[in-house]
């Protein structure tokens, strides 16, 4: 058979095949009308934000810091660095995020998945930080999330950087490896502490496992929220003590002071 016949015998399969996906999503949408993501109002597709949650959602883009991802007011050129940056350079390489973590939708999003049982929003937020982080992905080696302490995690029973994590890895394409790092420190929570209390509660929380092929690759760490930043150091340092090359991070939001 030739090429050209092949083609002419695949295209009406294809047609049919579209066909049967096109009436399989009015049936889904029929079933479940598709709403806003973060206030529930009704949208035109499923996994999306509403005009108005849209329009208050802070995304966060170019131009920004290259190692915090902070925005810029002004554009002064790529590969610049903030104040904060140079001050107080992070254990990690670079961090890329969503957008400001700030009263509105990015705050109503993170809570809806960490403590609603909204496990529904890893794969639409997963797939936003995959483009958001799409220059620290592309070299990267392994997709691994922040762990929770297994206490918490028993008693939470779900990790959101880990669902946010593996969407990632299926959006980019790269491995996901929840089991590399470990979290063996039971720390309290980080909310109310100052900057220094929360490095200070985080120190020694994190280990790589043993056996984890770490050595020498390019990692990109994954969590929900990036604040002070002391989580995410902990857990950098304990990947590049362990031989890592190199760590990246990638959040859904960031809370951003002094913009």
């Amino acid at each position: 058979m030739s090429l050209s016949e092949v083609r002419a015998e695949a295209s009406p399969r294809a047609r049919i095949r579209e066909l049967f996906a096109s009436l399989s999503r009015a049936a889904l949408d029929a079933l479940y009308p598709p709403v806003c993501l973060a206030c529930r109002s009704a949208t035109g597709a499923h996994g999306g934000l509403c005009p108005a949650c849209w329009r208050a959602m802070r995304f966060i883009e170019r131009p920004f810091c290259d190692r915090l991802g902070t925005p810029f007011e002004q554009d002064l050129g790529e590969g610049l660095l903030s104040p904060q940056a140079i001050a107080d350079p992070p254990v990690f390489r670079r961090a890329r995020a969503v957008a400001r973590f700030e009263d509105g939708p990015a705050r109503r999003l993170v809570h809806r998945l960490k403590y609603s049982d909204r496990a529904d929003l890893a794969k639409p937020l997963g797939a936003w930080m995959a483009r958001a982080g799409a220059d620290v992905l592309v070299d990267s080696e392994a997709i691994v999330p922040v762990p929770l302490h297994p206490l918490r995690l028993w008693k939470r029973r779900f990790n959101q950087a880990a669902a946010l994590a593996q969407a990632i890895a299926a959006e980019s394409g790269k491995p996901f490896e929840p089991r590399w790092l470990l979290r063996v420190k039971p720390t309290r929570s980080q909310v109310g502490l100052s900057r220094e209390q929360r490095a200070a509660n985080m120190q020694g929380a994190f280990r790589v496992a043993a056996g984890a092929p770490v050595r020498g690759l390019r990692i990109v760490l994954v969590d929900d929220v990036l604040t002070s930043g002391a989580t995410a150091n902990a857990a950098a340092r304990a990947l590049l003590r362990a031989g890592a090359a190199d760590v990246d991070l990638v959040v859904f939001a960031r809370v951003v002071t002094g913009t």
